[in-house]
């Protein structure tokens, strides 16, 4: 692998600087960051949280459907149990309505 693509670009570094501002208990769409930032879209955002998502609270950031990061559902549940993080009757999805981060003001 080579050594540069570790390295944090300018939108690797403005979607990490957003997930950082997402209070406990509320949450956006891989989606959402790209509309807030004016660029990119859910892929693209979604490929900086699989690179590097792992220094940001990475629960916050998820699918439209309110469901969690693929592959981190159980993780992703407990911190949604712990910040009180509404959730879906079913308990296996945010309740993206009432969860939803409007962004920074």
């Amino acid at each position: 692998m080579d050594p540069a693509e570790d390295e944090l670009d300018d939108y690797s570094d403005a979607v990490l600087e957003i997930v950082e501002q997402i209070p406990p208990g509320r949450v956006l769409a891989y989606g959402d960051i790209a509309e807030l930032l004016g660029s990119g879209g859910p892929r693209q955002v979604g490929r900086v949280m699989a690179r590097f998502g792992g220094a940001v609270p990475w629960w916050r950031v998820l699918r439209a459907d309110g469901t969690p990061p693929p592959g981190h559902e159980v993780r992703a549940l407990e911190e949604y149990r712990v910040e009180r993080t509404p959730l879906r009757p079913d308990g296996r999805r945010v309740d993206m309505r009432r969860a939803r981060w409007p962004g920074p003001s």
